[in-house]
């Protein structure tokens, strides 16, 4: 799809030629320009009307991606990077407790893992 959508806005910037402004975005308005916050957030409440899905903020949806990023055991770097924080500590504080949700698995995880004494050898 993104393919597809590169070869038709580089045909859409042939035909405005000098007119297109190269905003050095992904997804722009017809001539370049780069597209309004509030124009994203309100195309996302459409789509997600149209999917009969709950309503869900654009910016809620950031949010679970990186919880589930999170969540599916890609490295704190990864998804500090794919949300261009500015540093991994930042993302660690706003998914603090995505991260203790995560250490409690890993601890429960942990526990089956070691191998227990039978009770009868506990009780000598």
């Amino acid at each position: 799809m993104l393919e597809a959508w590169h070869e038709r806005q580089l045909f859409g910037r042939l035909e405005l030629g000098e007119a297109w402004q190269d905003s050095g975005r992904v997804f722009t308005r017809e001539d370049g320009q780069p597209l309004r916050s509030a124009y994203i957030s309100e195309h996302f409440g459409v789509l997600i009307r149209q999917a009969g899905l709950p309503p869900v903020r654009f910016h809620d949806a950031r949010h679970g991606a990186a919880s589930m990023l999170l969540a599916a055991g890609q490295p704190p770097k990864v998804v500090s990077e794919i949300l261009g924080h500015s540093t991994v500590a930042f993302t660690m504080n706003v998914y603090a407790v995505v991260a203790e949700e995560l250490a409690e698995a890993a601890a429960v995880a942990i526990e089956a893992f070691m191998p227990r004494r039978n009770r009868t050898e506990a009780a000598q």
